[in-house]
């Protein structure tokens, strides 16, 4: 039985049983083998817009589950999947305006799905923002640690409210959520935030711009931003 990595557990653990799923860009298909041993799904899609990622996941298929008949797909981002095909539509492991762009391109059929675990690698606030502005809601949000990073997942549905009011930028890079539920995480995942914000400011510092004044006023609010949510996530 496929072990699987902390990130792709919680992940795992966001799928209620008896859910179908559809894992976009499944790279090893882990995640989907998995909840097919497990009897947690009785449906399951790995879809990958590339050959050599689908060649591995028929490879560990053949290696864990040779029994079982899996559905494979290649093609691009929704494309492969009918409206309403399943129930929950994992996107992992990409960037997030990336997430977003696949999600956008037909809106109507990413809201056809009940449930979106959608785990960026970077630009999570422009994610985030693009899920308020298109009328998504999200329900939950979690960090988990994978290495030596600290990766964050998202768990979204429609719920057809468009956001009018923009969310403030540190809500969008932090999600207030994590703060309500005192996630175990958050102050090592805001500390590294103060950590890689003060070495701007040092490397801003050193230089010699036009700008610097204003720079380095912008970087040291942020520091302090940053530093006042340390507090309160204590």
């Amino acid at each position: 039985m496929i072990k699987l990595s902390d990130r792709l557990q919680k992940i795992a653990d966001l799928i209620e049983p008896g859910e179908s799923i559809a894992d976009i860009g499944t790279d090893h298909g882990f995640l989907p083998i998995a909840l097919w041993e497990r009897g947690k799904s009785p449906h399951v899609i790995l879809s990958d817009i590339n050959t050599g990622p689908l060649e591995k996941a028929r490879d560990n298929i053949n290696k864990y589950s040779p029994e079982n008949l899996f559905d494979l797909r290649i093609g691009s981002g929704l494309e492969t999947l009918m409206p309403a095909e399943v129930d929950t539509v994992v996107i992992a492991g990409m960037g997030g305006q990336l997430i977003a762009e696949i999600l956008g391109e037909d809106k109507n059929k990413s809201k056809s799905y009940n449930k979106l675990i959608l785990q960026p690698r970077n630009a999570q606030d422009k994610l985030r923002l693009w899920l308020f502005e298109n009328g998504f809601a999200i329900r939950d949000e979690f960090l988990v640690r994978e290495g030596k990073y600290l990766c964050e997942i998202i768990l979204a549905v429609p719920d057809g409210q468009i956001v009018e009011i923009k969310p403030e930028a540190i809500d969008l890079e932090i999600s207030p959520l994590l703060f309500q539920k005192k996630d175990p995480l958050l102050v090592e995942f805001i500390e590294n935030k103060i950590r890689i914000e003060k070495k701007v400011y040092d490397e801003i510092k050193a230089g010699a711009t036009k700008e610097k004044a204003d720079k380095l006023k912008k970087s040291e609010e942020r520091i302090e931003l940053l530093q006042e949510l340390r507090k309160r996530s204590g």
